[in-house]
């Protein structure tokens, strides 16, 4: 089992930037595959970004070179930087865990999720 807790949603301006954090529980933190998905009102949960145990990252088009993964081992938490924020990526961000260290971006390849945190960008 893994417990996954995020913070750090709030709602600012567009332009402005946040960090959310995921603190992790329960199992090897360094070999857990992480990941943070977000879902707006209406829309289905989509990935966002991913943290590979050994270190490798992966984006969606849509935040890339904006927002950056990563994550501090040593304190069990994986962190999404988000800057120059814009009003669609207004959603709820999930973070989640992936103890196969698997592959894809779909959210059925990980297995354990936080309860959401909510990021509102206003125009």
């Amino acid at each position: 089992q893994v417990q996954l807790v995020e913070s750090g949603g709030g709602l600012l301006q567009a332009g402005g930037s946040l960090r959310l954090s995921c603190a992790a529980s329960g199992r090897t933190f360094s070999s857990l595959r992480m990941g943070w998905f977000r879902q707006a009102p209406g829309k289905e949960r989509d990935f966002v970004a991913i943290s590979w145990s050994g270190g490798a990252t992966y984006y969606a088009d849509s935040v890339k070179g904006r927002f950056t993964i990563s994550r501090e081992n040593a304190k069990n938490t994986v962190y999404l930087q988000m800057n120059s924020l814009k009003p669609e990526d207004t959603a709820v961000y999930y973070c989640a865990a992936d103890p196969r260290n698997g592959f894809g971006t779909r959210d059925f390849g990980f297995d354990y999720w936080g309860q959401g945190t909510q990021v509102t960008v206003s125009s």
